[in-house]
This record gives C-alpha cells, structure tokens and sequence, in this order.
C-alpha cells in the first residue's frame, strides 16, 4: 500500500495546489461567510473522494495477465491522461494575462463571497470532481489503487489519504480562520493575492509536471 500512496502523492499534490477553489474559500472567509466556506470545503473533500472512488471500482475491473499482474491497458489510460494534461497545460500558458496585475479569473469568483451555504456545497464539489485538471488527476489516482492488489479497507484507507493531500490546501484556510482570525486575515490576503496574478502559470507548470510523470508512469506499465 505504501507504493501505491508513493504513486498518489504527484497527483494529490495537482489537486490541492488549484488555485481557484482556494481563492472563493478565502472570499468567503473575508465576508464573514464561515458556514459557506466549511460547506464548500465540505463539498470540495466529497468531489475529491467521489471521483477516487469512481474511477478505484473502474480500475479494480480492469483486466489482469495471465500471472495476475496489472495489464498494459493501465498503462495505457495512463499515458492518455498523460497527453490530455499536456494539453491542457498548453491551453493554461496560453491563456495568461499580458499583466499580471491584470489576470484573467472566472466571472463567478466576484460573487462568490454571496453564495448561499447550499450553493457553496455544490461549488466545492464542482470545482473537485467536474474541473478538467482535477478530474483527470482524480481518474489517475482511482484507476492505480483499483489496479493494485488492495483490499477493501487499504483501498479505503488509500483514497483516505489521497482525499487529505488534495483537500489539504482548502481545508488550511479554514483552519487558520477558525483558529486565529485575527492573525490570519494578513496571509490569506497576501496568498489570495498572489495565487490570483499566478492562476495560469501555476495550472501550466503542474499540469506539465503531472502530465509528464504520467506518461513515463503508462510506459513503465506497457
């Protein structure tokens, strides 16, 4: 089991390092909308875990060789996801602002700090389990654990942790606000500030790291 959590830790790290999710948390930190913000990080741990889950029941009825081993077809799916992200990667460098003071960020991030708490539960798990770069990430993670020879429970207990890693950097925020408002107020500012001017190039560098180690993860399995 420890190497399939070895296999998950890059792909976690892509999920948790998104840059939008964190900024609408912060948002809604700073309007005082605490309910909206445990919900949607509530929402954003279930997307995580509901494509895990998925795509972990995919990979257990994938087919096996003759010995029992994982088939090349793993490999396969992998090096697909491999490309796709790469591509994705593209679109993401593409799309930077000239400015950096001037970034391009979703119209909805605005009004984010005005969604309901139910909506705000919704939101989370959109933004884990139907945004293209966590979707692909969730896909990968979910076919290596059902690939592997686990039982029930170390398959459980492995979604568990990839769930944490990836849910990590949404769930922080809350934290520190929960905690210690006061003194966290600053860096939130000072981080949503800086994730806002760094949105693509962020998405475009983990993309390509996650894209990269993919493919050479599918051609290993071949």
């Amino acid at each position: 089991m420890t190497s399939v959590v070895g296999d998950l830790l890059p792909l976690a790290v892509g999920v948790a390092i998104s840059p939008v999710p964190i900024i609408a948390v912060i948002l809604m930190l700073f309007a005082s909308r605490t309910a909206a913000a445990v919900l949607f990080l509530a929402g954003w741990l279930l997307g995580v875990v509901a494509v895990a889950a998925v795509f972990t029941v995919v990979g257990v009825l994938l087919p096996r060789s003759a010995t029992g081993e994982v088939h090349p077809i793993v490999g396969a799916i992998k090096i697909v996801l491999g490309v796709l992200m790469l591509l994705l990667a593209t679109r993401s460098w593409r799309r930077r602002a000239p400015d950096p003071e001037s970034p391009r960020m979703p119209k909805w991030l605005d009004a984010v700090d005005a969604v309901s708490a139910r909506r705000s539960l919704a939101l989370g798990f959109a933004l884990a389990a139907a945004n293209p770069k966590n979707l692909l990430l969730g896909i990968a993670a979910g076919t290596t654990i059902g690939a592997e020879d686990l039982t029930a429970g170390e398959q459980a207990l492995t979604i568990g942790v990839y769930t944490l890693i990836a849910g990590s950097t949404v769930l922080a925020p809350v934290l520190a606000h929960l905690i210690a408002a006061n003194r966290a107020t600053p860096r939130l500012a000072t981080t949503r500030t800086w994730l806002v001017q760094n949105n693509a190039t962020i998405l475009a560098v983990l993309l390509l790291i996650n894209g990269v180690t993919l493919i050479g993860k599918g051609i290993a399995d071949l």
